[in-house]
């Protein structure tokens, strides 16, 4: 796999309303918090609220890690969502 674009999220702050419009472009969204995985499907229009929760994290910008496969954007961390993005097999 080859990696098209790194932003390094200490230094690149990603606010909500650009955090929106890139989870607007995909087709799914998984997110993660602690061991809970939510899917979210892009085509029953959840509302900006619902994927602002997802998507950012206390400080109101994108959570990391983030990684977008795709048209599956990732938020959070589990190993086993990213063995299955990666290809990985079990993780």
């Amino acid at each position: 796999m080859q990696v098209q674009e790194e932003v390094i999220a200490n230094t690149t702050k990603i606010p909500r309303a650009e955090a929106l419009r890139l989870a607007r472009s995909m087709r799914r969204v998984i997110a993660t918090r602690g061991k809970r995985v939510v899917t979210l499907d892009l085509s029953h229009k959840p509302t900006d609220d619902e994927l602002a929760h997802a998507l950012l994290g206390p400080s109101g910008t994108l959570r990391a890690p983030a990684m977008v496969k795709g048209t599956t954007l990732v938020v959070g961390f589990d190993p086993a969502v990213y063995g299955e993005m990666l290809g990985l097999g079990d993780a």
